[in-house]
């Protein structure tokens, strides 16, 4: 599994605001789905059945308190408080083991809202060690309510604090969040389809899935074609307790009823037992890079291709699961019934493009196997202030082996040096690299420009599978050339600079001086 220093401090306050949200918001939406059954005449079960609900137990603000309300939520067995005991008995299950308990009332295989609320709280312990505190917390939470659109605004500011939150503790072990410009335009150009599976192996807080969700949202126009973006479309994989937690609810409040996020290590399966049922049409993904994979990860890949490096894992698996041959899906109309080539969009440190060695025979691999259509370059401070690593998009599909990489270097606002976090990166500055991408009109092809231009890739594969290339009409950067070049340019200029002032001294020897 991933190291990494963990969440400590503050962050450990988090899980506990955590889940108090999601079971607020989620009891506010049963309530919200529960009047819209009744107005259709229809049956409904709720996920969380009485006494569990927050409206049965937190509600109200002078209800249980203290011992009686820590040991209502931690304990596994409990004398129900009296507002709160069944008809039968005294006795029931505590909050969290009821939680962590529930069974999908769906058919075997289809996930629903319980099966995804109790893997949900089989990773989280409530730390409030004060059920008085608590209470007080409970109360103030209260007052939110999730199906109020002007609600939603401080919903979204707590939300957005707790992702800072985290952000900031995981910049130490490789983890960045992703910029919502980047996702956009990343989901933008990929273009999912409805009937196509989209997978982020490495889902964090669930923004990508979000992203891919509202766009698949718009190709809605049918009853099956709703089931088809519930049950079919959007996976993930998140093995860090609080980002899971996060992206469920985080998707739950965009209107996904049981995300299918898979609470394990990504890297755990051997490479060579992923087969062609275990592979997705469309895979988006800033997968961790710069922290370490154990020897028993490592394991799990070819032995020419075996390294701790996370972000070369993570790549090796994306290759890996995209789908050979394109989907179709026949339930769905016949504009989209026949599907595109399997396709990623991935974000890799510069390192990826100039290593050599492990890294160098998976980029190999990547050139001949698989179209590498285009690297996206990004501009500096797109992930400050988590790292000042420059970063690219690779975009590739599984149309055939690359026969030419299209670059795009992705300029810096005119006056600005880098971006910051208080001054990031917008989607509108995409507006050229968009238009630039799908050039309109039959048959028309990529142009290059100030920011664009194509390497063929038998020259790739000649110089080592280097893909670190730059812009040929821009300025030199030397910040972004590569450690071996920077350290053979450096020595070169010594190298002239030892001969000239040899010279020199042959000079002042031949004239006495």
């Amino acid at each position: 599994m991933r190291k990494d220093k963990g969440l400590n401090g503050d962050l450990d306050r988090l899980p506990m605001l955590t889940w108090i949200m999601f079971l607020k918001f989620l009891d506010d939406l049963e309530l919200q789905r529960e009047g819209e059954a009744k107005l259709a005449t229809k049956k409904f079960k709720p996920a969380i059945e009485p006494p569990y609900r927050w409206r049965d137990w937190a509600a109200k603000s002078d209800g249980i308190t203290g011992d009686e309300l820590l040991a209502f939520i931690n304990n596994e067995e409990t004398t129900l408080p009296n507002s709160l005991r069944r008809a039968t008995s005294g006795r029931g299950p505590g909050l969290f083991r009821y939680l962590r308990t529930l069974t999908s009332s769906n058919a075997p295989g289809v996930a629903d809202a319980r099966e995804v609320i109790a893997t949900v709280f089989r990773g989280v312990q409530n730390r409030m060690v004060s059920g008085y505190l608590l209470r007080d917390v409970i109360n103030k939470l209260n007052g939110i309510h999730f199906t109020a659109s002007d609600e939603l605004h401080t919903l979204g500011a707590l939300y957005e604090s707790m992702l800072r939150e985290m952000r900031d503790a995981a910049g130490d072990s490789g983890e960045f969040y992703t910029p919502r410009a980047v996702v956009r335009l990343m989901v933008s150009v990929t273009d999912p389809r409805l009937g196509e599976t989209v997978l982020d192996p490495a889902c964090g807080t669930g923004g990508f899935l979000v992203e891919a969700y509202n766009h698949l949202s718009k190709q809605v126009k049918t009853v099956a074609d709703r089931r088809v973006l519930q049950e079919k479309s959007l996976f993930g994989c998140e093995p860090k307790t609080l980002p899971y937690l996060l992206c469920q609810m985080n998707l739950l409040l965009h209107g996904l009823d049981a995300p299918q996020i898979d609470p394990g290590n990504s890297l755990r399966f051997k490479l060579t037992d992923i087969g062609e049922r275990d592979r997705v049409d469309v895979i988006l993904t800033n997968p961790p890079f710069g922290g370490e994979e154990e020897k028993g990860i490592q394991g799990n890949f070819p032995e020419d291709k075996q390294t701790s490096e996370t972000a070369l894992l993570f790549l090796q698996l994306i290759m890996r699961k995209l789908r050979r041959h394109p989907a179709t899906l026949s339930t769905l109309d016949a504009r989209r019934s026949t599907l595109s080539s399997a396709r990623a969009a991935v974000v890799v440190p510069n390192g990826t493009l100039f290593g050599d060695g492990v890294c160098a025979r998976i980029k190999e691999e990547l050139l001949k196997e698989f179209s590498l259509h285009t690297i996206v370059r990004l501009p500096n401070g797109v992930f400050a202030p988590y790292t000042s690593i420059p970063t690219n998009i690779l975009f590739f599909d599984r149309s055939g082996p690359t026969r030419e990489v299209w670059y795009y270097e992705q300029p810096l606002p005119e006056g600005r040096k880098n971006y910051t976090k208080t001054a990031p990166i917008q989607f509108e500055e995409f507006a050229p690299l968009i238009a630039w991408w799908d050039q309109p009109g039959p048959g028309t092809k990529r142009n290059e420009n100030e920011h664009a231009w194509k390497v063929p890739a038998a020259e790739l594969l000649a110089n080592g599978c280097n893909l670190d290339r730059k812009n040929p009409r821009a300025k030199e950067d030397i910040t972004h050339l590569p450690p071996t070049q920077l350290a053979a340019d450096i020595l070169k200029k010594e190298q002239r600079i030892a001969e000239i002032m040899g010279n020199i001294q042959k000079l002042l020897t031949k004239h006495g001086k």
